[in-house]
């Protein structure tokens, strides 16, 4: 099982590193801004849907 805070540190330092804010990612993937930053910080375990969606934008 792979850590959710994990995760959320990864995908954050891979939005950032692309140069995206939180909002643009989540208008490209459909999913809340709210969603975006709970996931990033650990406190949502993304669904394989969300993370899909996450991972084909970047």
């Amino acid at each position: 099982m792979l850590d959710k805070k994990f995760l959320g540190q990864e995908i954050k330092k891979q939005r950032r590193s692309l140069g995206y804010t939180q909002s643009e990612v989540s208008v490209a993937t459909k999913l809340s801004r709210n969603y975006i930053s709970d996931i990033e910080n650990g406190r949502y375990s993304p669904s394989v849907d969300s993370l899909s969606k996450i991972a084909i934008f970047f």
